[in-house]
């Protein structure tokens, strides 16, 4: 049993200005300093002086690309002119070219920098072209077993690749009897997915939630309309695949038509925002999402692991969309950033997002002395704009286990990238890249 005292506690709910956090794997009691002063003046436990920090729950990214780890500075050929040339250029060689090893040792890496930019969850979309079959198990195995981590994974099932294989894989994880590890139903995006394919995945789905691109790009919309004759979820909700808590990834170009039917179907979608600026595919439109309820989430698509950041990205991208300084509140903001702690708890069937008792320890301890006035009625401002725009926790913990300690995490790191860097170079030979 730990306690940490003397702290700022905040869980984009309640605020405690100094208080108390007493855990093993899952909370057992919260409260503010007097009280602990006198129900545990003997406290047994190993005791945690949280003075000048500030404890948040862990953080979640809800779309990532865990791989992209490994082709951090490799100099591909690149010239595209399209988001489609962005991923037969650069990301569709890669991840054709991955295989076992890589896996694991991108995982290990990815999941490290997570921890360090205070997420505890990691929901991950993979593809691996020499490596389909058990390759969620390698995920699991580095991402959970490994560095203690929670995860929600699936295979990008498409066209590209063995279409059986890539559905037996989705189905491992969906079996999966594991209280760290959840599997989802993945697809590519509707561009890659033919209909017979599209035909032959829908007898498999049943009733779980999928993992798919939606719309990233015009690209998308364009090519379903043309081949299908219907835009990106309309298709999906035609084959019965717009499940309940499915993850629809960018939405960028979605229609109003559309966003109707993901509202309908309890869908989510996770919004991208730094990626979408990266590969100058749009911005996603929060007036659409917000007027129909549908629930948003945030990831990074592979592009890091700051979330924090992330969740910036979106107020200001949102705001800039609509040319509205006004335009995102931040009750609305708090809405989005509870729904999706909501969201991970169904997932994994556990209390999870809050400090509170019988809540998950998935914690995360951060430095931070504040500059102003802070009060349960200003919080969010002073997390938002103080911790988010640099996160750098000093401590956390996942059920209960502490991973990073003053900064330091608890793995043999100079091993883990040292491997890393060898996986590189055989994985870009094989590219045929420097």
């Amino acid at each position: 049993m730990k306690a940490i005292i003397n702290t700022l506690i905040y869980d984009y709910n309640t605020f405690i200005e100094n208080g108390y956090c007493i855990f093993d794997k899952d909370i057992i009691e919260v409260g503010p300093m007097e009280d602990f002063k006198v129900k545990h003046m003997k406290f047994q436990g190993e005791v945690i002086n949280g003075d000048g920090k500030m404890l948040l729950p862990g953080l979640v990214n809800f779309h990532t690309h865990i791989y992209s780890t490994l082709v951090r500075g490799a100099s591909i050929p690149f010239n595209p002119k399209s988001f489609k040339d962005i991923l037969e250029q650069l990301w569709w060689r890669f991840d054709a070219q991955l295989d076992k090893e890589s896996i694991y040792s991108s995982a290990l890496v990815y999941g490290i920098e997570s921890i360090k930019n205070g997420v505890t969850t990691l929901i991950d979309h993979h593809a691996s072209g020499l490596s389909i079959g058990n390759s969620l198990d390698i995920l699991k195995e580095a991402v959970t077993k490994e560095l203690g981590m929670r995860g929600i994974f699936c295979f990008e099932t498409s066209d590209r690749f063995d279409l059986k294989e890539c559905i037996s894989e989705n189905i491992r994880g969906l079996h999966w009897d594991d209280a760290d590890a959840k599997g989802m139903f993945g697809l590519h995006a509707s561009m890659s997915l033919s209909e017979s394919s599209l035909n032959d995945i829908m007898t498999f789905v049943e009733e779980n939630p999928i993992h798919i691109h939606v719309a990233e790009s015009h690209e998308d919309e364009i090519d379903c309309v043309r081949n299908y004759g219907e835009r990106v979820v309309n298709r999906l909700c035609a084959k019965g695949l717009l499940n309940k808590d499915s993850i629809l990834a960018h939405c960028v170009h979605i229609d109003e038509e559309e966003a109707k039917l993901i509202q309908t179907h309890d869908a989510y979608v996770a919004v991208n925002p730094t990626s979408n600026m990266n590969n100058a595919v749009g911005s996603y439109n929060f007036e659409l999402l917000n007027k129909n309820n549908i629930g948003i989430l945030v990831g990074t698509d592979g592009l890091g692991a700051n979330v924090a950041k992330e969740w910036q990205s979106l107020y200001y991208a949102g705001k800039a969309h609509m040319r509205n300084p006004v335009g995102i509140s931040f009750d609305e903001m708090l809405n989005y950033i509870n729904g999706s702690y909501e969201y991970l708890s169904r997932q994994f069937g556990i209390r999870i997002g809050k400090i509170a008792g019988a809540y998950a320890a998935d914690l995360i301890l951060v430095d931070y002395k504040a500059p102003t006035e802070i009060n349960e009625d200003n919080a969010f401002g002073h997390v938002f704009y103080g911790l988010f725009d640099n996160l750098r926790p000093s401590h956390v913990w996942i059920k209960g286990k502490l991973l990073l300690n003053g900064y330091i995490s608890i793995f043999e790191e100079d091993e883990i990238y040292s491997h890393a860097r060898e996986e590189s170079k055989k994985l870009w030979n094989r590219i045929g890249v420097k």
